[in-house]
């Protein structure tokens, strides 16, 4: 919205958009536009949750919130209760304004796990018969935990385990190469188990490199963070995704720490790097590349053009040791359909399997 304000150049709005965006930016912007994956695909899951509170209101919140679920279980031990006086004349009113269908017009069937205490039968009441506090009796009916339910749900979360790790990438000797997580990311089983797909991390990468996966982890690892180093590097001094994950799937590293961290290695492609298949001098990938001691090193070489016109050109090469994965070479590389120098998760610190040389 700001950029389409300020390409527009209307004299007067322009200045006010560009000092609401700088003050903004400043306090709750992310350091630039960010771009993911699936964006269409995500956003259509999210219309389709609003668009079902059209059939039933708060459909997400009666149906499919699994905080909801537990909330319902913890209820029973809410401090405020809802009561309702011998003035009732069981009129109705409330059951028509309750969202969470709680049969509030029930009396003593009133299913406290299902209230989401709105208030609403309180106000529509005629005859003011419903009361919240803290104090007093809660009459409400037993939750329904029948033998037949809790059989039926614990048969569901057996067998859907399974299920969700019955495909190839769930494989302990399968490794995708793709799949470059964040630095201080935990082994992957372990990664997987605490990663709640919060999107945290992604949003505060400053290079928008990171990306939520789709079938790159699996099933059980989609939405997780996934680094895609042709949309953006991994920062060598940033360690923010770290500080910002609650659940600690990736380590809160300090950069002294996180800088020695591999998350992959890059590879180069001969036949489509300039200096080695077009005989034509190209150093990006070196000039770029963060380590103290530069991971990618330079052989001389006498190459032929067309002509037969030998050319020296240096190659570049890519030390195994000093090498990170941070992707900035993939990310700058001038070969920008498909860079001649990629990052795979091959080297990564934190499996001793996903190895070069084991």
């Amino acid at each position: 919205m700001f950029d389409a304000i300020y390409k527009s150049d209307i004299k007067g709005i322009s200045a006010v958009s560009e000092f609401i965006y700088l003050g903004l930016k400043k306090a709750i912007l992310s350091f630039q536009q960010p771009f993911y994956n699936q964006a269409i695909f995500i956003g259509s899951i999210f219309f389709l949750i609003l668009g079902l509170n059209l059939i039933e209101k708060r459909f997400w919140c009666r149906h499919l919130c699994p905080l909801g679920a537990l909330l319902g279980i913890l209820s029973r031990f809410s401090i405020l209760k809802r009561s309702v006086s011998e003035g009732c004349t069981s009129c109705g009113d409330c059951a028509t304004v309750c969202q969470g269908n709680a049969n509030p017009d029930k009396k003593e069937a009133w299913r406290d796990a299902e209230c989401y205490y709105c208030y609403n039968c309180d106000d529509v009441c005629p005859q003011n018969a419903v009361s919240f506090g803290f104090s007093g009796k809660k009459n409400a009916a037993a939750m329904d935990l029948g033998r037949r339910h809790i059989i039926t749900s614990m048969a569901a979360g057996v067998i859907s385990v399974p299920l969700l790790r019955a495909n190839p990438f769930s494989k302990s000797e399968f490794i995708n190469q793709k799949l470059i997580r964040p630095p201080g990311s935990l082994v992957e089983k372990e990664f997987l188990k605490r990663c709640v797909k919060c999107g945290e991390c992604m949003k505060v990468c400053i290079t928008n490199g990171l990306q939520p996966t789709l079938l790159e982890a699996g099933l059980e690892g989609i939405w997780s963070p996934m680094l895609v180093p042709k949309l953006g590097y991994c920062e060598f001094r940033c360690t923010l995704c770290g500080q910002v994950c609650p659940t600690g799937a990736i380590k809160r590293l300090p950069i002294e720490e996180k800088i020695k961290v591999k998350i992959g290695l890059a590879m180069i492609d001969n036949g489509r790097c300039l200096p080695y298949a077009h005989a034509k001098p190209c150093i990006v990938c070196e000039e770029v590349c963060p380590t103290p001691k530069k991971a990618i090193w330079f052989e001389k070489a006498i190459v032929k053009g067309r002509n037969g016109k030998e050319f020296i050109v240096q190659q570049p090469k890519v030390d195994l040791e000093l090498c990170i994965g941070c992707g900035i070479c993939e990310a700058k590389c001038p070969v920008i359909d498909k860079p001649a120098i990629y990052v795979t998760s091959i080297g990564e610190s934190r499996s001793k399997e996903n190895q070069v040389l084991l």
